[in-house]
């Protein structure tokens, strides 16, 4: 069986980067996506699908470190729902892409507010799984 994920699209916000109990790595951020097409009345038409992301280990720190809002990169993973209670016992669920590739696609002379121009880390991956009883 298969599940793999892969976008392009361009970050909503800074990476949120938190530790692991263990001290490992983790970073949240929301990619967009976006289609056009035409509608019946031949008006174009832009539908935009935002996309949660989550990267760990020396993936995280390559995303937390280079990544900033507005950056255009390619993110493959796979798909993943988890599910917790939340502070009044309700159960709440979130569907994500567990990153383990990730690249960078604007041009590297673009500069950033972090002054990354040309970063020498335009593009990771990691092979291991992440721990699955991570809490956010």
């Amino acid at each position: 069986m298969l599940n793999r994920a892969e976008l392009i699209g361009r970050l909503g916000k800074d990476p949120e980067v938190r530790y692991t109990p263990d001290g490992t790595m983790v970073t949240n951020f929301s990619i967009a996506t976006t289609e056009s097409y035409k509608d019946k009345s031949g008006e174009k038409v832009q539908k935009t699908e935002w996309h949660r992301i989550v990267t760990f280990g020396k993936l995280a720190e390559i995303c937390g470190n280079y990544l900033t809002k507005g950056k255009l990169i390619y993110i493959a993973g796979k798909i993943q729902t988890r599910s917790w209670d939340n502070k009044d016992g309700v159960k709440q669920y979130t569907t994500e892409i567990v990153a383990n590739d990730m690249k960078m696609l604007d041009s590297k002379g673009t500069d950033d507010r972090r002054g990354n121009a040309g970063a020498p880390a335009d593009q990771a991956s990691t092979g291991g799984e992440p721990d699955q009883d991570v809490p956010f």
